[in-house]
């Protein structure tokens, strides 16, 4: 797993913004590691790998998995060997995983409290020191409470070795450990819930063009198993008319228990039908202790959200004003001429009236 950078001490002599910068870049160079077996942490000179030992549980595995019983007990070891020039002195400790915001599994540090795996993996020393080129056994025990809740749990056993610069005020905590799983016995109940749809539509200048919508949800594992899933997002119009498929929509990571997931589909090419329905279909997936992927009943959500052609709507209000001026223009054309002509014949009328008069005189 990513080694995560310790706390770092405040000191006069760096700024805050620098120290932060400075960590970040320290985190960076950090960054060796992964919860998989085996897996080697370099800085410089200092290099050690971490693997599973061989036993009745495998040779070659990338990872503890256990399935236990409540009250159960595991026994199973690490290996860590120092690939350095010098001896090298690293804590040993477990802790919980978590599923970070860019989709990775992740531990909590040492000084957050853990528990499920953090809390029952013990191992059988919180600290080794190994001489250049060699390698130590770290053996570890799983306790599973006798009340423990049915389901799945993950987390690692670490290794970790802080590093300080008392002159940058930097400390940093460069971890490498391997991802612990277990499913403790009793009833399973996968459920995978779809939370918070909402669809928001934004349309083109060109009226007569398509427009571009974003559908967001939240994935939220409502029950005691690790969860993935396949993911569909469709909208429509009124009636079911002018459907439009999002294409794939990319797997949410992995979900322990009680974790959420947001989730934000764009849609191209969604036609303004003023009412549009987006549905969510989510097809939730397992792991079982063999490592094969059983598929669950789909999750369905849908929302409601308006696709409103303004652009269309203004150039045909324009139109017809336009269309309503031009009538109302040629009315008035046809009054004033319609005026005129009167006027022609009234004073022609009078006209001839005069000229009667003069030859009766």
């Amino acid at each position: 797993m990513p080694p995560v950078p310790g706390p770092h001490r405040r000191t006069s002599s760096v700024p805050a913004r620098l120290r932060t910068a400075l960590l970040a870049l320290f985190a960076a160079l950090a960054f060796t590691g992964a919860l998989t077996g085996p897996a080697a942490a370099a800085d410089g000179d200092v290099t050690w790998t971490v693997r599973t030992a061989e036993n009745e549980y495998g040779d070659d595995r990338s990872s503890y998995s256990y399935g236990v019983n409540p009250g159960g007990r595991v026994e199973d070891a690490m290996v860590v060997a120092n690939r350095s020039r010098s001896t090298l002195r690293l804590a040993v400790y477990s802790a919980d995983g978590y599923t970070t915001d860019k989709g990775q599994l992740d531990l909590l540090t040492r000084e957050k409290k853990s528990v499920g795996v953090g809390a029952w993996v013990h191992a059988a020393r919180d600290s080794v020191e190994i001489a250049p080129g060699r390698t130590a056994e770290i053996p570890f025990t799983v306790s599973v409470p006798r009340d423990a809740t049915p389901g799945d749990y993950v987390g690692g056993i670490l290794t970790s070795l802080k590093q300080s610069d008392d002159a940058e005020g930097i400390a940093v905590d460069r971890r490498l450990g391997i991802r612990v799983g277990l499913r403790v016995s009793g009833e399973l109940k996968p459920t995978l819930a779809v939370e918070g749809l909402h669809v928001d539509y934004r349309g083109s200048a060109d009226p007569f063009a398509r427009g571009d919508a974003t559908v967001t949800y939240t994935l939220h594992n409502t029950g005691n198993a690790l969860l993935s899933g396949t993911q569909k997002v469709t909208l429509t119009g009124p009636f079911g008319t002018l459907s439009t498929d999002a294409g794939r929509v990319p797997a949410p990571p992995e979900l322990l228990p009680g974790e959420e997931w947001k989730v934000t589909v764009p849609v191209h090419g969604v036609a303004p039908a003023f009412r549009l329905t987006a549905t969510a279909t989510v097809t939730p997936l397992i792991t079982d202790a063999a490592g094969s992927t059983a598929s669950l009943d789909p999750v369905e959500a849908t929302a409601h959200g308006r696709a409103v052609p303004w652009a269309l709507l203004l150039l045909v209000a324009l139109l017809l004003a336009a269309a309503a001026s031009a009538f109302l223009l040629a009315r008035r054309r046809r009054t004033r001429r319609k005026q005129r002509e009167d006027a022609r014949v009234r004073d022609a009328v009078e006209q001839a009236l005069r000229d009667r008069d003069r030859q009766k005189a």
